[in-house]
């Protein structure tokens, strides 16, 4: 069953992003649980400038491909290569070890409260 991890802000296209700096981007249990065994990811390039709302990548698995939508703009710090040579981490450990990419954010898109996020798509926290 999807859960929602405390302590982080979610955008309504199921990506999650902690309030580090450089900031943290992942995608959320509940994205990981649909998409079922995923196995290829793209993501943004180190160095890239990425913007709110904007197409940054894709999570493809064995039953449909869903793009990763940018929660925030700025440049890109670094990419997760543990999930680019193992996208099956995502299904184990999406708000762990399978994070996406970190941003040094210059502007914040709506973000959302884990318990907005929660009850936007009827999991508990």
């Amino acid at each position: 069953m999807s859960k929602v991890q405390t302590g982080l802000r979610y955008s309504s296209e199921h990506e999650w992003i902690n309030a580090d700096d450089p900031a943290t981007i992942g995608i959320t249990q509940v994205a990981a649980d649909a998409l079922g065994d995923i196995v290829f990811v793209d993501l943004p390039s180190v160095g890239a400038s990425i913007a709110v709302g904007a197409v940054v990548g894709e999570v493809e698995s064995t039953k449909s491909v869903s793009e990763i939508f940018s929660p925030v703009a700025g440049e890109v710090t670094e990419v997760n290569d543990a999930v680019l040579e193992d996208p099956a981490l995502l299904n184990n450990d999406p708000y762990g070890a399978a994070w996406l990419f970190k941003v040094r954010v210059s502007e914040e898109g709506p973000l959302l409260s884990p318990e907005e996020y929660a009850a936007e798509n009827d999991v508990s926290i």
